[in-house]
């Protein structure tokens, strides 16, 4: 049988109607209330900061918010370059992703950065892969970084990854039984955006092959991943 070609690094953008609520509906809500202009923030309120775990939806969120607001919006990763976060009035949101991992010259630069924001107006939604007073940089940007809202990002329990792959795999069409999940879960990567690609892969596989969703298939089609990932 011919190895079947699988895409699994393509997605679709992230937005906020992908985003697999859990425990983080009081952030969620802020969120589309920030994109949707709806937000009568006091001076606190437009600087928030997210932490959690590798996979709980952190940067999904901040992607989503781009998409939300495409004109109006600034994504700046760790390692972006110095101008990446000089002020501009045009831009509502500045978005800061892994600040646990911003070199000392980026670290001024987003002291500079919160300062002007919180002269000037706008919001500034930071992640990081902890809570604010732990996170080993300059002490003024730690500072700051803790100086608004804080929210934890939950990641999902078991079963509600399992319950919205389900609602996913229905949406598609699939029928794809709580044991095969059960099984990927404990045989694949555990984020949800990896999770969500191995589905729509299932699908295509089942489909390629002309079988049902069965723990056989699934076990060749993650078979074939393992092979595809080996150098």
């Amino acid at each position: 049988m011919r190895q079947l070609l699988l895409d699994l690094s393509a997605q679709q953008p992230p937005t906020f109607d992908t985003f697999v609520t859990g425990q983080n509906a009081e952030l969620l809500q802020r969120l589309q209330d920030i994109a949707a202009a709806h937000a009568q923030p006091t001076l606190n309120d437009r600087f928030i900061y997210l932490w959690g775990e590798t996979g709980a939806g952190k940067t999904h969120l901040l992607h989503s918010l781009v998409q939300k607001v495409p004109s109006g919006s600034r994504l700046i990763s760790a390692d972006a370059d110095d101008g990446a976060f000089d002020y501009d009035p045009a831009i509502q949101c500045y978005l800061l992703d892994d600040c646990e991992q911003l070199p000392p010259a980026s670290q001024i630069a987003a002291f500079a950065l919160f300062n002007q924001i919180r002269e000037l107006g706008g919001y500034l939604v930071s992640a990081g892969a902890q809570p604010p007073a732990q996170l080993q940089v300059r002490e003024d940007l730690r500072t700051r970084l803790g100086w608004g809202l804080i929210y934890q990002v939950h990641g999902l329990t078991d079963d509600e990854k399992i319950a919205a792959l389900t609602q996913s795999a229905q949406a598609r069409g699939m029928t794809v039984s709580a044991g095969i999940l059960s099984y990927l879960l404990t045989h694949y990567r555990r984020d949800m955006p990896s999770l969500s690609r191995m589905l729509d892969a299932l699908d295509r596989y089942s489909l390629e092959t002309k079988r049902p969703i069965t723990l056989p298939l699934l076990r060749d089609l993650l078979q074939q991943e393992a092979e595809n990932e080996t150098p």
